[in-house]
């Protein structure tokens, strides 16, 4: 049961991080309207979809700074009960230092449940809407640039299917000099092969152009040609590239099984998709390491006051995201296990909580 004072705790806790949410929102804002309102003006871009932007960019910019917003408002509020003799106070009244910390834990899990539902579901739309925003207005030949090379592509789609385009076009669906291979058993069953391929989205089938279609039988192999020859296969022509981005755009469920097809495809770009998955569950548990910090940091009634520990925790904050962005990069471009780095800054961080929570208590 909750008391008085772990009332008093924990709507300082929840409020103060609403507080710091609503400031450095706005100020973030204004920072990117500021670097992108030239563009903006210069491709006239209507102002529903500039308001549809800025709301998707308020939570995404919300979600990525997340670990920063926590961390200064534990210290900001918790520096305040320190230096107005508060804390002195609870401590003295026969409270532990771990009691003391039990409304902190709840607000850190209220913030980690609601940070877990919103990385599940809500986040992967707005950053979906931040970045087709970005890469549609505002980068330089950003339509291109977000599917990556469309060059030379091979693509695994199945245990025993393999596909190749020499280029795909993605305004018009259309692949060209495109190469599908069957395998039974590890052995070539037969081969298609066309000039292009073309998606069909009323008939959801695919129409190919200047098709053959070998299959292998020894020394009776068999020849089909025709001009144009529709079909079905199992491969989503768009995933031939997918945009650099997609794996954020995905809500947990379409997220699991984009990772398993791809996986089964042999991507080179699992180990990114991998981080993503594997944040939306680091990121929440982060809240708990860094409430233990911040309170331990800033429980203690110091010469500087507030701004000391503001300081200590800025600083602490900032590494914790430089961390976690570096083993992030070194997963997704090395060997580096995903899992192991995007948990790594938490060890860290978990294993430098326990030691000042150890002194914190004495």
């Amino acid at each position: 049961m909750l008391t008085i004072i772990d009332k008093y705790i924990l709507k300082k806790y929840l409020s103060t991080f609403g507080v710091m949410l609503l400031l450095f929102a706005p100020i973030g804002i204004v920072i990117d309207v500021s670097e992108k309102i030239n563009k903006m003006i210069e491709n006239k871009i209507p102002l529903e979809e500039v308001l549809i932007y800025y709301f998707h960019f308020t939570i995404y910019f919300m979600n990525l700074l997340f670990p920063i917003f926590l961390f200064l408002s534990v210290i900001w509020f918790t520096s305040k009960l320190a230096n107005n003799s508060e804390i002195i106070a609870i401590l003295s009244s026969g409270i532990s230092f771990t009691r003391f910390l039990r409304p902190f834990i709840i607000g850190a899990s209220i913030i980690s449940i609601i940070v877990l539902l919103m990385g599940f579901f809500i986040v992967p739309r707005a950053s979906e809407g931040f970045n087709n925003f970005r890469y549609t207005y505002l980068k330089g030949d950003g339509k291109q640039v977000m599917r990556g090379d469309n060059t030379d592509v091979f693509r695994q789609v199945s245990n025993d299917e393999f596909i190749y385009v020499n280029s795909f076009n993605t305004e018009t669906k259309t692949a060209y000099s495109f190469s599908y291979e069957k395998f039974t058993k590890n052995k070539l069953a037969y081969k298609i092969t066309a000039s292009r391929i073309q998606w069909n989205p009323k008939k959801k089938n695919y129409t190919m152009f200047d098709y053959v279609k070998r299959t292998v039988g020894g020394l009776d192999d068999k020849i089909e040609k025709a001009e144009q020859k529709e079909a079905k296969f199992s491969f989503d022509l768009e995933d031939l590239t997918p945009v650099i981005y997609i794996a954020e755009t995905l809500n947990l469920g379409r997220l699991n099984q984009f990772i398993d097809k791809e996986r089964t495809r042999g991507s080179s770009n699992i180990n990114l998709y991998l981080v993503v998955l594997y944040r939306k569950y680091s990121i929440p548990a982060s809240a708990f390491i860094l409430t233990i910090i911040a309170v331990a940091v800033s429980a203690m009634k110091r010469r500087g006051g507030m701004g000391l520990s503001l300081a200590i925790g800025i600083g602490l904050a900032f590494a914790f995201v430089f961390f976690d962005k570096i083993f992030g990069t070194l997963a997704e471009k090395s060997s580096i296990p995903p899992l192991l780095a995007v948990w790594f800054p938490n060890i860290v961080f978990g294993i430098l909580a326990i030691f000042l929570l150890r002194n914190a208590k004495r």
